[in-house]
C-alpha cells in the first residue's frame, strides 16, 4: 500500500468525524478523496460516496435516536420529496449529461469535470453558510427547545433541492439540510445533527441502490474498508461532540471546506 494510499484511509476517518460533529461535511471531504487520492472516477466516486456517507450517517443517526436527537416528522417532510428527486437526478438526468458538454481551444469540458465544478460550487456556497454566524443555533439548550412550527413549503421545496443535489454530486446534503432546520424549524442545534444524519442516511443509501442496480461493477472491498474507518471516526466526533461547540466548529469547518472548494474549482479549470 502507497503512502498516498494510506492519507486516503486516515482521512476516511476525518469523513465520519465531520458527520459526527456537525452533521454535514462527509461527502464534502469524501468525493476529493476518492478522486485525487485513489483515483477513482468523478462519477463512480460521487457513487461510493452515497454509501460511505449514507452507511456512516445511518450509524450515527441510531445513536442520535437513543439520545432522542431525531426529529422523524422532519425527517419525512424532506425525505420524501428530496428521495424522489434523487432518482430522478441520479437515473434520469446524470446519465443523459453528454461526455464532452463542449470544447473551447482545444479544451474540453468534459462530464467529469462539470461533475468536480458543481461540487466545488455546491462547496463554496455550503461554506458560506457555515462561516456565517447563527443566531438561533446555541440559543436553545436541547432539553428545553421550544415547539417546532413548521414552514411545509419551504421545507418541500427545500427537500427537492437537496435530492437533486444528492443525485448528482454525491452529496448528502447536510450542509443544506442543517441552515433549513434550524432557520425554518427552529430546531436547536444538536437536535439539527441528528435529524440531518437520519435524512442524510436514507437519502444516500437509495440513491447508492439506484447506482448498484445500473449494473456497474463496485469494488466492494476498498468501499467497506474506507466505510468502516468512516464509520470509526463517527463515533470519534459523536465523542468529540459533548466537548466542542458545535458553532464555533461549524465556523472553523466552513473555512476549511472554502479552501477545498476553491482549490478543486482552480484544478479542473485551469490546471
Amino acid at each position: 500500500m502507497q503512502g498516498i494510499e494510506i492519507l486516503g484511509y486516515v482521512l476516511a476517518l476525518l469523513v465520519g468525524a465531520s458527520l459526527g460533529l456537525i452533521g454535514s461535511g462527509g461527502s464534502i471531504l469524501a468525493v476529493p478523496i476518492l478522486v485525487y487520492i485513489f483515483s477513482i472516477d468523478p462519477v463512480i466516486a460521487t457513487a461510493y460516496s452515497l454509501f460511505i456517507v449514507g452507511s456512516t450517517s445511518l450509524v450515527g443517526g441510531i445513536e442520535n435516536i437513543y439520545q432522542k436527537r431525531v426529529d422523524f416528522k422532519t425527517s419525512l417532510i424532506f425525505g420524501i420529496p428530496s428521495i424522489a428527486t434523487l432518482y430522478l437526478a441520479r437515473l434520469g438526468i446524470l446519465p443523459n449529461i453528454p461526455e464532452v458538454l463542449f470544447t473551447v481551444d482545444g479544451f474540453e469540458f468534459t462530464k467529469s469535470i462539470f461533475l468536480m465544478v458543481l461540487f466545488a460550487v455546491v462547496m463554496i456556497a455550503a461554506s458560506i453558510s457555515m462561516i456565517r454566524p447563527c443566531v438561533d443555533c446555541g440559543k436553545y439548550d436541547l432539553l428545553e427547545a421550544p415547539q417546532i412550527n413548521f414552514n411545509y413549503p419551504m421545507i418541500f421545496l427545500l427537500g427537492i433541492g437537496v435530492g437533486i443535489m444528492t443525485g448528482l454530486v454525491g452529496a448528502g446534503g447536510g450542509f443544506l439540510i442543517i441552515p433549513t432546520l434550524v432557520i425554518f424549524a427552529k430546531m436547536p442545534m444538536k437536535l439539527a445533527v441528528g435529524t440531518s444524519l437520519f435524512i442524510i442516511a436514507f437519502n444516500s443509501l437509495l440513491g447508492f441502490a439506484g447506482y448498484v442496480s445500473s449494473g456497474v461493477p463496485i469494488d466492494w472491498t476498498f468501499l467497506f474498508l474506507f466505510t468502516g474507518l468512516a464509520v470509526v471516526g463517527i463515533w470519534l466526533g459523536i465523542l468529540l461532540s459533548k466537548r466542542i461547540k458545535g458553532s464555533k466548529l461549524k465556523i472553523a469547518f466552513g473555512w476549511f471546506v472554502l479552501a477545498m472548494g476553491s482549490y478543486i474549482l482552480a484544478k479542473e479549470l485551469f490546471f
